[in-house]
């Protein structure tokens, strides 16, 4: 199971409004050329994020985008089931699954299909984004050893 573009460049945009979080409204344009992420792209993901109450939008000249709760409130989950909808690697494990399998009751693989959903969503549900910006000022200060303290000043991720 591979993520989409919207759920990998979506967790991009937030770790970049989480690293700016508290400096007041962010503009897109800022956030797409540190992501490199194009502009109209980045508006419908962010517009995703917004109707789902993760970030806000303050209009104007000095407007932009900003995470509506701190970073550790948010997490990675939070965000792909945003942008890609529950996380399962087969339907019949979905979270949202109305109709029931006829051969739910004894079907092997579905048990791996449960425990496969239920790891992913463990692990995304246990990292915040606050979390991420922890393990970016370590892997920064890391590089910075690596490269005789010149500091990476890009912000962003692969």
């Amino acid at each position: 199971m591979i993520l989409s573009t919207k759920g990998r460049y979506g967790v991009r945009a937030a770790f970049d409004l989480a690293l700016h979080y508290g400096e007041g409204p962010i503009p897109l344009k800022s956030i797409a050329e540190r992501q490199n992420i194009s502009d109209p792209y980045l508006e419908q993901l962010i517009a995703v994020l917004r109707k789902d109450g993760l970030v806000n939008s303050v209009r104007g000249a000095q407007g932009g985008y900003m995470l509506s709760r701190r970073p550790s409130q948010i997490s990675v989950g939070d965000i792909i089931r945003s942008l890609e909808g529950p996380m399962a690697p087969a339907e019949c494990v979905l979270d949202d699954q109305d109709k029931e399998c006829i051969k739910a009751d004894y079907c092997v693989t579905r048990v791996l299909w449960e425990k496969i959903r239920d790891s992913i969503n463990n692990v995304i549900n246990s990292v915040s984004l606050q979390d991420m910006i922890e393990d970016y000022k370590r892997m920064e200060k890391d590089y910075s050893k690596e490269e005789g303290d010149i500091y990476c000043d890009k912000k962003s991720l692969c």
